[in-house]
């Protein structure tokens, strides 16, 4: 199902980079959290960061390119979950935590691999019921792993916000106009972890560029994320993991909060109503940038995404 969202962007805050940028530079207290480290069994980590609330049910989230606990929407959703008595625990993807991780390997769009082991430790644990929270690559992510295979049992319905459901076609977008601005940003974060594995790179049995050469994130991909993660290149690897080919085989309540106007893409990522399986459920909103969609209290701009995300939560608990 494809439907309206309910969002009104602040009337101060119409454009979509506003939107984008102000709640990405506007950074809320840093939470309360426990940090758990998960050593893997091929002989690399994954940190977790808890909230204060422990239960049987709990949100899972995943946050999106480059992101962190230091990400100003982490912040915001795990303040909320920690005022609320809300069960979460935030999953670092592979060198996300502020320290290096230890393989040449790293995260990427449909590393589900990593997000199943992660749901695996939360069931030692004794956490049966699980719904899934993903941002941007993050909410990639998260479809991905709904719709390619059965999900685990545990997992009861999943969130998705701003997703680049196709990832060639963003990946193109991101190298236009004013997001070029949002593409370097990020690029120099994923060039400048990179150049602290030179040694795993040389060691390598690929032969590598310069990581300081590559001029936007389909040269990246191509040249890096492809060869080290499996993939023949950066096409194979979009077409391999881009969400939107999945949305049909997901059995489980998903919400897809997505805008229209989202910089990061254009409206040609977007997926048909026959795309969507019965239990999918689009909503799109003409502005909100991306991650931002804020609205206004009188004069003072507020996030309308963690109460969205929160109603989901009671509606599918």
């Amino acid at each position: 199902m494809i439907k309206q969202s309910l969002f009104k962007p602040a009337w101060f805050l119409p454009n979509r980079h506003l939107q984008t940028i102000l709640p990405s530079i506007i950074h809320p207290a840093s939470p309360v959290v426990d940090k758990e480290r998960v050593e893997l069994a091929d002989g690399d980590f994954i940190d977790l960061m808890w909230s204060q609330a422990r239960s049987d049910t709990t949100l899972l989230i995943l946050h999106g390119l480059e992101g962190s606990i230091q990400s100003s929407y982490v912040k915001r959703i795990l303040n909320y979950c920690n005022r609320h008595q809300i069960a979460a625990v935030l999953m670092h993807f592979r060198g996300c935590s502020g320290e290096p991780n230890r393989l040449l390997r790293s995260y990427h769009s449909g590393a589900t691999d990593d997000l199943k082991l992660v749901i695996e430790h939360l069931k030692l644990l004794g956490i049966n019921k699980i719904i899934l929270l993903g941002y941007s690559l993050g909410g990639n992510l998260v479809l991905k792993y709904m719709g390619e295979d059965d999900t685990d049992p545990s997992i009861h319905g999943a969130v998705a916000v701003s997703v680049p459901m196709r990832l060639d076609i963003c990946s193109d977008e991101m190298d236009r106009g004013f997001a070029k601005v949002y593409q370097s940003s990020l690029l120099k974060r994923m060039i400048k972890k990179l150049k602290l594995k030179k040694d795993l790179l040389a060691q390598s049995r690929f032969s590598f560029p310069s990581p300081g050469s590559m001029r936007n994130f389909r040269e990246f991909d191509d040249c890096f994320t492809a060869p080290i993660h499996g993939y023949d290149g950066a096409e194979h690897y979009y077409q391999r993991c881009s969400s939107r080919q999945f949305l049909g085989r997901i059995e489980k309540p998903v919400l897809i909060i997505q805008s229209v106007d989202d910089p990061f893409m254009s409206a040609r990522v977007l997926p048909e109503k026959d795309e969507l399986s019965a239990t999918v459920t689009l909503e799109l909103s003409h502005h909100g940038g991306h991650v931002g969609f804020w609205q206004s209290n009188f004069l003072k701009p507020q996030s309308w995404l963690e109460p969205r995300i929160h109603r989901f939560l009671v509606e599918e608990s």
